[in-house]
């Protein structure tokens, strides 16, 4: 943890912090102040690497993003990678993104919490029927897994049944994305066919 100290000397720090992932206000506050006294400097030293500040005040998160190619520069190579998902982690991404949405139309609370059993639910309907259904449960979990590890969502502390949607995830499914996965996922119901190999991909 920093100490609140003059935040001049803080430049590095913030800059790694950035590089190694999601930076949240939540987790470290000093060095979340030293990151918004620094964000001017720390956004120009990224530019040089074709990478923005994705830095949002109010829901207290920030990260780095790589650049979109320019037509005629040379394309760098990609600091940022992007993920290839599979079609049951992309779904999921999706059907809590839209919950969230739900969520903030409907309710006052900043956190949405859900169970295991609820984000199961949110799932069951559009997975094929399976004889193993046991099989089916432990891929689940292992789904859910995978995005609380990319970020998007939080086990409560000491309720690891329990789970918090985080808020970036409204940065990373945007609206183009949402789109694009319901063209997948219209042309997946209407033909009832097995789950599409097309993966999805975060930014």
């Amino acid at each position: 943890m920093m100490t609140p100290t003059d935040t001049t000397d803080h430049l590095p720090l913030v800059l790694v912090t950035l590089m190694k992932g999601v930076t949240y206000r939540e987790h470290d506050a000093p060095l979340w102040q030293s990151l918004l006294a620094l964000q001017a400097r720390a956004r120009d030293y990224v530019a040089v690497l074709g990478l923005d500040l994705v830095l949002d005040e109010v829901e207290g998160y920030a990260y780095l993003r790589q650049r979109p190619p320019v037509d005629g520069a040379p394309e760098l190579p990609r600091l940022v990678p992007r993920r290839q998902l599979g079609y049951p982690v992309s779904l999921l991404l999706v059907l809590l993104r839209k919950k969230l949405a739900e969520f903030d139309a409907s309710s006052g609370d900043p956190r949405l919490i859900l169970s295991r059993d609820d984000i199961v639910e949110l799932m069951r309907l559009f997975l094929p029927d399976t004889p193993n259904e046991a099989r089916q449960m432990d891929n689940m979990h292992t789904h859910i897994n995978k995005i609380v590890d990319m970020g998007f969502l939080r086990r409560l502390h000491g309720r690891d049944d329990q789970f918090e949607v985080r808020r970036i995830l409204k940065t990373f499914v945007d609206a183009q994305w949402l789109q694009e996965f319901d063209q997948r996922l219209a042309a997946y119901r209407s033909s009832s066919a097995a789950a599409p190999d097309d993966p999805g991909e975060t930014p």
